[in-house]
């Protein structure tokens, strides 16, 4: 499986409906973040001239990404400069940090993974590398 991973900064008045459609569409994670950035609406002379935005990240099969991506779009449009951007990026490799393994699938609700393998020489991790992580 081709794992993608699709990145977006919206305003924040649009993320509830963003999140609320991604969720209808049945993303298999989602998280969050609250960014300041500026693009082409900056304004310099003004104080506190950068932007709150929020970040977007989903990780998901390279199949998904497009109807994700569009999803975004249509949720957070408002038609006004400072809307926002959706990118798709490759992703190379994918390991969940609780068991230390690669994932080769994203899928199902949040949390629920299959088509995993184990990280290193075929063993499975020592307890103290596992803690570490």
């Amino acid at each position: 499986m081709d794992i993608k991973k699709v990145m977006a900064i919206v305003r924040t008045s649009v993320l509830t409906d963003v999140e609320d459609r991604l969720i209808r569409l049945g993303v298999p994670g989602i998280t969050v973040s609250r960014v300041k950035g500026f693009g082409e609406e900056a304004s310099f002379l003004t104080p506190g001239w950068m932007s709150a935005y929020m970040r977007i990240e989903i990780f998901a099969d390279a199949t998904q990404v497009q109807q994700i991506a569009e999803t975004i779009v249509k949720a957070a449009h408002t038609g006004i400069a400072g809307d926002g951007f959706v990118s798709v990026q490759p992703v190379e490799t994918f390991y969940r940090i609780r068991d230390g393994r690669e994932l080769h699938e994203l899928h199902g609700p949040p949390g629920v993974h299959e088509g995993v393998s184990q990280i290193g020489d075929g063993g499975q991790m020592r307890s103290d590398e596992r803690h570490a992580t």
